[in-house]
Formats: structure tokens, C-alpha cells, sequence
């Protein structure tokens, strides 16, 4: 009876598996080439005509996300299924819960907690992930361009055709300049928390040995941290717990003593992006366990066996100081992606030194309107007001005498909002402004006046930080906005929105980022 039972089960369980006759279009095996370059241009997958569901997204818009961060995952799970053939460009084949990286590190937490693979989260949309890395983009063909590499380490490089595309790389590391970072390590994916983890383990194993020097185990022995950002403090919190609770009950006794953790910080204050009361629990807490803080120094150099910082003495100029270490995690802020910085360089009026400027909608500034967006750590949304100040003044100005009077600024204050939200607060005081900057006293605002007036509270108003809960609402911000740009498509074009331009401003409103906390 049991042994029939087991048959029963396995026949309802296990199916057959055999696959035979899937439909393939022919351009999947072999794409045509074109381009600026004559790479290959896939414009067709090996799952396009899998069933009816796939042929059918192949006539919508193709949709390319690159990145697959948290800007890329809030896209991906507000899109609606159906709207958008869509394809995921992505260096890695999985997503990750970066606020976790650090315990991950010191092995708090197991890897296979933090990640989730990208083609189980695109499943839901039919999507396709292409494993490689963006590094153009030909927005005059809507081409992206993207390196893939073989099993055997040969680089492929392939374009993948566009009709909207989402920048969500994410930033790189900033050196500020510094030789020696090659022997420092970073924090900014699984690889780097496994590569943090072994080499913690390995100082450990070797400060063990009995032929290891009092010196030399003191050094090995030596965690240094150069930056009191959060993902600085949060590895050299979890660094302290490892050494001092789980580590010690393995390892001599003798190493304990010797542990050292120090964090170098550019500025007054770790965690100065933080509340005061945040950032000073967090060096109250440090100082009572014993871990190093240096504060308003500078790293200089980073050799293979020492930190070298500056720091000013007592007569005001700078010394040099040098920590022997064996192990020095590099977090001391952002740079542009390398990508970003390309598309920056192609674009007119791109100014900002770590990210792209995207107007109040997401959308790239100077690229084809409606058909390129960023967001996340690789954007940055624009602050100047003065830069739209002619478009202003000509919405605004009913009488065209050239000046301003107050009922006409009443309506650009409110045109402004609606252009760059972040300046809302700036702009209560709509009486007060108008006579403070009204400097001839004549009733209205010239041109001169109006530029220092909307440069000033430009200058105020502060850029959203680079968080993933900042990348994560912008994604879905932008996922639901492009659903509903494709479901009234129709709508649209009865009303003569026949291009991209204006497109998004018809379907929503403009992006505002609501603070919901932090884990800190």
C-alpha cells in the first residue's frame, strides 16, 4: 500500500518535462546589426513567441530598465503586466536589501536573505534581463548601448533598441583623489560583504598563529572605517559586536586586547547628514565601547599595511598621522556611475559633479523629451529656478510690460511649485517676498530683481538624499506614471498629445518625495 501511494504521489507530482517545437523568431538567433558601431541590436528574445501573452507584448512600447537597484525594483512592481515589452539591463542577476549589507559582512546575516533574483521579480511583467553592463547611449537612434561578457571573459557588445528608457545605476564610490584605494575594500554589493567577511576571518586566523608578533597582530588586529556616514558607522557598530561577542569565543583572549576599530570622518560629526540627537548617541556610544573616532581629518594615502590622514594640530596646521592596519573599508561618500557621466557628457547644460539633472517629472534634462528618465542615487532633481526665470516671466507677465506686479507673481509662485515642488516651503511668504525684493519700491519686480530673488531661494532648497527609500518612491512614482501614459494613450492623441512632450505633465503630477524615516 505504501509503495502505492509513493507512485500516486510521484505521478501527480512530477510532469513531464519534455520540450519540443518553441517557437523562436529568427532575428532572437540572429540579431541584425546596425548603429553607430555595427553591433548586433536585439530586438527580439528567445521567449518573445513562448506563448500568446509574450507575441502580444511584443507590438507595446519597449520599455528598457538598466539597473536593477531599488529605483529599478519600484519600477518593476507598479508597472502594470501588459503595458510595456520590457527589459532589465543589469550587471548582477539579483537584487539586493543593501541596509543589511553590513551585518552580511560580519556575518549577522546570511546572504541568500539579502538577495532576490531579477528574473523571479520580472516574471510578473514577462520581462527579459540582459546580464551586462550599459555604457552608452545613442539617444538620436534610441539605442543602448551594453557590454556583455562570455564564459570564457570575452566582452560582447550588443545595442538594445528603446522607446523609453529608465537610468537606475545607482553612483560608484568617490576617491576625493586618494592614492591607494586598490587596497582598500568597499560596500556596495554581496561580493563585497562576502570579500569583507573573508578577509576579517583570515586577520583573525593569522594574529592566532603563534610565529605572529606583538606587532604584527596589533596591526592585523587594526579595522580602520574612513567615512561616519551611515554605512561607515553601521559596519564599524556591527565590526565592535563581531569582535567582541562572537569572534572572542573562538579566538585567544590575547586578541581581544588587541582589536582596534577606528573611523576617520572628514567632518565635526559622524552621521552629520543625521539629527543632532542621532548622531550624538551614536559617538557617545563609540566612546563608551572603545571604538577610535577622528574627526574633521582627511585621509591622504592608503598603503598596504597603514592609513595615512591629516588632521590639524593645535597650532592650526595640518600633521600627519598614520594608523598600521590591515584592513580599511572605504565609504566616504558618491560619485557619478561611469555610465551616467557618459550620458552627462552628451547632454547639454549637465553640470552637477555626481549625478544627472532630471526635471520635476524624472525626466532627463536635455534629452528627447519623455523618452529618457532617472532616478535614484544616478539623479538628481533640479534646484535652479533661475535657470527657467524668460519662460517665467513670459507665462506670467499678462500685460507684457516687461515687470512683474504682484498679482502676476501670485501666479508664477504657483507655476514654480508646479515646476519644482522642493521649492513649496520656500514660497509661503508670497507678500513678504515680493516687497523685500521689490528693492525700487515701484510695485512690481523687474528682471534684476526677480533673478535675485528666485536664485536665493534656489540656493535653499535642499536635493533629496541619495537613500534607497528616495530611489525606491521615485520607482514607483514612475512605474504608475508610465501605465497610465500607456492606458491613455488613445485619450492622449484625441487631445493632441501626439508626441512625448507634455505627455507626462497630462497623466500626473510632478514627483514629491514623502520622508518616512530611517533605520538609523
Amino acid at each position: 500500500m505504501l509503495t502505492g501511494a509513493i507512485f500516486l504521489h510521484d505521478a501527480f507530482t512530477y510532469t513531464d518535462k519534455h520540450i519540443d517545437g518553441v517557437p523562436v523568431a529568427p532575428l532572437a538567433l540572429n540579431p541584425e546589426r546596425g548603429g553607430p558601431k555595427n553591433l548586433p541590436v536585439v530586438k527580439s528574445y528567445l521567449s518573445d513567441l513562448e506563448d500568446s501573452e509574450q507575441s502580444e507584448l511584443c507590438e507595446k512600447p519597449h520599455l528598457v530598465i538598466v539597473g536593477g537597484g531599488w529605483g529599478a525594483i519600484g519600477v518593476i512592481n507598479t508597472l502594470k503586466t501588459g503595458d510595456y515589452h520590457v527589459t532589465v539591463v543589469s550587471p548582477e542577476t539579483y537584487t539586493t536589501f543593501t541596509p543589511l549589507l553590513p551585518s552580511a559582512a560580519v556575518g549577522t546575516v546570511q546572504i541568500r536573505s539579502l538577495v532576490e533574483p531579477l528574473r523571479k521579480v520580472i516574471a510578473r511583467l514577462h520581462g527579459h534581463l540582459l546580464h551586462g553592463k550599459a555604457i552608452d547611449l545613442v539617444m538620436s537612434e534610441r539605442l543602448l548601448e551594453v557590454e556583455t561578457v562570455t564564459t570564457e571573459g570575452e566582452k560582447v557588445n550588443i545595442y538594445v533598441p528603446y522607446d523609453k528608457i529608465i537610468i537606475a545605476v545607482g553612483s560608484t564610490a568617490a576617491t576625493h583623489g586618494v592614492p591607494g584605494l586598490e587596497n582598500c575594500y568597499q560596500l556596495k554589493t554581496v561580493g563585497d560583504a562576502q570579500k569583507i567577511r573573508q578577509r576579517i576571518i583570515d586577520n583573525f586566523e593569522v594574529a592566532s598563529l603563534p610565529t605572529t608578533s606583538a606587532e604584527e597582530r596589533r596591526r592585523l588586529l587594526s579595522f580602520v572605517v574612513c567615512g561616519g556616514g551611515p554605512t561607515g558607522v553601521e559596519t564599524a557598530a556591527e565590526m565592535y559586536d563581531l569582535c567582541q561577542e562572537d569572534i572572542m569565543n573562538y579566538y585567544p583572549k590575547m586578541c581581544r586586547q588587541d582589536v582596534s576599530i577606528t573611523v576617520i570622518q572628514s567632518r565635526e560629526h559622524i552621521l552629520n547628514t543625521y539629527s543632532e540627537a542621532i548622531s550624538q548617541y551614536a559617538e557617545k556610544k563609540f566612546m563608551h565601547d572603545g571604538v577610535g573616532l577622528v574627526t574633521n581629518a582627511r585621509v591622504a594615502a592608503v598603503t598596504p599595511t597603514s592609513v595615512i590622514y591629516t588632521k590639524k594640530g593645535a597650532d592650526g596646521k595640518p600633521e600627519s598621522h598614520e594608523i598600521p592596519t590591515n584592513f580599511v573599508l572605504w565609504s566616504t561618500g558618491i560619485a557619478m556611475n561611469p555610465f551616467v557621466a557618459r550620458l552627462s557628457s552628451l547632454l547639454p547644460n549637465q553640470v552637477h559633479r555626481k549625478a544627472i539633472e532630471v526635471d520635476a517629472h524624472l525626466r532627463v534634462k536635455g534629452a528627447p523629451m519623455g523618452e529618457v528618465y532617472a532616478i535614484g542615487d544616478a539623479s538628481t532633481i533640479e534646484t535652479s529656478i533661475v535657470s527657467h526665470l524668460l519662460d517665467l516671466v513670459d507665462e506670467s507677465d499678462k500685460n507684457k510690460d516687461g515687470k512683474i506686479d504682484f498679482e502676476e507673481w501670485e501666479d508664477m509662485v504657483q507655476k514654480i511649485k508646479k515646476r519644482i515642488p522642493m521649492s513649496e516651503e520656500h514660497l509661503s511668504r508670497v507678500r513678504e517676498l515680493f516687497d523685500l525684493y521689490d528693492s525700487d519700491a515701484d510695485n512690481s519686480l523687474n528682471l534684476n530683481e526677480l533673478a535675485v530673488l528666485l536664485q536665493e531661494i534656489g540656493h535653499k532648497i535642499t536635493a533629496l538624499p541619495a537613500t534607497a527609500q528616495v530611489a525606491a518612491q521615485q520607482g514607483k512614482y514612475l512605474g504608475r506614471k508610465l501605465s497610465k501614459v500607456a492606458r491613455q494613450r488613445s485619450v492622449l492623441a484625441a487631445n493632441g498629445l501626439t508626441t512625448e512632450a507634455g505627455v507626462d505633465e497630462a497623466v500626473s503630477s510632478p514627483f514629491r518625495y514623502l520622508h518616512l524615516g530611517s533605520l538609523a
